[in-house]
C-alpha cells in the first residue's frame, strides 16, 4: 500500500475516564479496534469480515462498564490486522516489505516468524493479509502515528495512577477463539489469566481475579495457552509497584464467532464480568501500600 493511501483513524484510540478514579487500576483493550477504512480493505486480499478474525471483538464494550467502578479504560480503534500494539515497536517481517528495513528492526522473533509481528502478515488460520509488499515507510508511519501515541497514553495513565495510589495495576483485556486448545488437551478454558509465569504481577492479584471468575462459575487456567504478551511483560514490574495481568476471554461465552456478532450469552457474561471486577478492585485498595502488594 503506497504511503499516500495510508488510512487515517480518527480517533486512533479512546480513553474513557471515570468521574473520579478510586481504584489503582487501568483497563486496556488493545486488540478490539473495529475501524476498517476502505483503503485498508482494498490493500488486503481479505474482506472486512475475514480481517476481523484476528480482532478481540467487542472486548472494549465488555470492559467499558468497569469504568463506573472508578478506573479508566484505554482501547484502540484501529484493528489489530493493521497494527498490533501487543508487540515490540519494531517486530517486522522483512519479507513483507519492498525495500530493506532499518537495522534496528527485530526481524527474527518467533512472532515475526509466525506472521504476527507489529504489522501482521496473516490473520487467524494463517491467511495472508496483503496484496502487495509494503514500503518500509508505511511501517515507520504506523509506528510513529499509532503505536507510539497509544503507548504514551498507556504510560501516562499508569504513571498518574501510581502517583495517586502508590501502585498501578494494568488489566490487559483480550479474547481467544473457542478452539485455542485442542479438545484432546481439555479444550479451551473460559478464562486464561497471564502473568508471565509469576513475573508481571503480585500473586494476590492473580489469586483475587482467579477466585472471582471461579466463583462466577468459569473454568480458569493460568499462563496456558497464553502467558501474556509484550504489554504484560513490558509494563509489569511488581517490585517497582507496577503490576500487569492479561485476561483472555473465550469468545464463545459472549459472541457468535462466525458472524462476529454479540451472541446469546452476552448479557450474562457482561454482568458476571462486571461482578468480578467489582470484587477485584476493593481488594487492591485494601492491599495498599505498594510494599505489601510487591511482597505478597
Amino acid at each position: 500500500m503506497p504511503l499516500a493511501t495510508e488510512p487515517v483513524f480518527d480517533p486512533p484510540f479512546v480513553v474513557t475516564e471515570p468521574m473520579l478514579q478510586v481504584a489503582p487500576v487501568v483497563f486496556n483493550a488493545p486488540h478490539s479496534g473495529r475501524d476498517y477504512p476502505p483503503e485498508f480493505v482494498a490493500a488486503s486480499q481479505l474482506d472486512a469480515l475475514e480481517l476481523r478474525r484476528s480482532e478481540d471483538a467487542f472486548v472494549d464494550l465488555l470492559t467499558a462498564p468497569a469504568v463506573s467502578l472508578g478506573a479508566p479504560l484505554l482501547h484502540a480503534c484501529f484493528p489489530r490486522a493493521f497494527l498490533d500494539l501487543n508487540r515490540e515497536p519494531w517486530e517486522l517481517d522483512p519479507e513483507m516489505f519492498s525495500a530493506p528495513l532499518p537495522a534496528w528492526a527485530n526481524t527474527r522473533s518467533p512472532r515475526v516468524a509466525g506472521g504476527l509481528g507489529t504489522i501482521p502478515r496473516v490473520v487467524a488460520e494463517g491467511r495472508p493479509i496483503w496484496r502487495e509488499r509494503l514500503p518500509p515507510e508505511a511501517a515507520l508511519h504506523r509506528i510513529d502515528t499509532l503505536y507510539k501515541p497509544y503507548h504514551r497514553a498507556l504510560r501516562r495513565l499508569l504513571s498518574r495512577t501510581q502517583r495517586q495510589f502508590g501502585v498501578a495495576v494494568l488489566v490487559d483485556c483480550h479474547s481467544m477463539p473457542s478452539t485455542s486448545t485442542p479438545r484432546r488437551l481439555g479444550g479451551t478454558p473460559d478464562i486464561v489469566l497471564g502473568d508471565r509465569y509469576g513475573s508481571s504481577c503480585a500473586p494476590a492479584i492473580m489469586d483475587s481475579l482467579e477466585q472471582g471468575f471461579v466463583d462466577a462459575g468459569y473454568r480458569v487456567t493460568r499462563n496456558a495457552p497464553y502467558a501474556g504478551g509484550f504489554i504484560t511483560e513490558h509494563y509489569g514490574a511488581p517490585l517497582a509497584g507496577r503490576h500487569a495481568v492479561q485476561i483472555e476471554i473465550n469468545r464463545s461465552l459472549y459472541m457468535d464467532e462466525q458472524r462476529i456478532e454479540p451472541g446469546p450469552g452476552w448479557a450474562a457474561f457482561s454482568r458476571n464480568l462486571l461482578g468480578v471486577f467489582a470484587g477485584f478492585l476493593p481488594m487492591l485498595t485494601a492491599s495498599l501500600p505498594t510494599q505489601r502488594l510487591a511482597a505478597e
